[in-house]
């Protein structure tokens, strides 16, 4: 992305302005004046405000791609030096049956309330953001402008409570899975703990959303392959969880979700309509 700059003056602008300045000062302080106090119009505040926006969402989504690139290096290292041992879901369930090894949810409260691991125990190193700071206000715009308002994604902040919570129930020898939604998560908590001395740590490859059922005893009120899902993709069925869902119980599942998008198309039809009459009741109040 390009860098913005400020205009250059060359020399014979510079030697024009010197010779206004000597022949007409007073008239040339007006004219600055009169310049410097010209307002800006709305349209043109609207269009700075927009671009000033655009830029800091460009800028925040390539930091994160700069500080995701740098996280997976680190990650890949930790596995490749056998730090970490690579568990797949069924194969934690294993553990978890024929072993008893605990098994470390890290995933924030919005997935784990849905559906868990029974007997899990539950320390989230990303929760949701509740505060309402200027700061945290514009995160929240940002994540809900780029995709939150589709996929349901809630806008979260890492707790830094997160390794005094694993240390106050589990000992540095302890073995542990860690598991989160999808993987990544549960990655960068077994960073934490394995910097911290955890030397006995296995992590759920694909996270609980690769899980079939039968691989680990679930509780709550949906499959673990639902848990990460939301916003109006999971209102329409569309996510790709449902689409395998939907394939497997045939018309009846396809049936609901498709009835859904006709009575957002109904609704979204009631609203405009009912918006231009009272567009048109307005105009005929102020004809009157």
């Amino acid at each position: 992305m390009a860098s913005l700059t400020l205009p250059s003056l060359n020399a014979s602008t510079i030697s024009r302005l010197n010779e206004q300045k000597a022949t007409s000062l007073n008239s040339s302080s007006s004219r600055i004046s009169t310049f410097r106090r010209r307002p800006t119009s709305t349209n043109q505040r609207f269009q700075c405000g927009v671009i000033r926006m655009q830029a800091g969402e460009e800028d925040f989504e390539l930091k994160q791609m700069r500080d995701m690139a740098a996280a997976k290096k680190r990650w890949d290292a930790m596995i490749r030096e056998g730090k970490v041992k690579v568990l797949t879901p069924r194969e934690a369930g294993y553990a978890i049956q024929l072993s008893n090894k605990p098994l470390l949810d890290v995933r924030p409260s919005s997935e784990r309330e849905k559906a868990w691991v029974k007997g899990s125990i539950w320390v989230p190193i990303f929760d949701i953001d509740n505060k309402f700071e200027v700061g945290t206000l514009s995160r929240k715009v940002t994540n809900f402008v780029m995709g939150g308002w589709w996929s349901g994604t809630p806008t979260v902040s890492y707790d830094r409570q997160f390794l005094s919570k694993v240390e106050e129930k589990f000992p540095k020898d302890a073995e542990l899975i860690v598991a989160c939604q999808k993987g990544l998560r549960s990655l960068a908590a077994c960073e934490v703990l394995c910097n911290a001395g955890y030397r006995n740590l296995f992590w759920v490859q694909g996270g609980l959303e690769a899980a079939e059922e039968e691989d680990l005893a679930r509780e709550g009120t949906q499959p673990l392959k639902f848990a990460g899902i939301g916003g109006l993709s999971e209102f329409l069925g569309w996510t790709d969880q449902q689409r395998v869902q939907a394939a497997r119980e045939g018309w009846g599942y396809r049936l609901l979700y498709s009835a859904r998008l006709i009575g957002l198309f109904v609704a979204a039809d009631a609203f405009f309509i009912g918006a231009q009459q009272v567009g048109r009741y307005l105009q005929d109040l102020r004809s009157h």
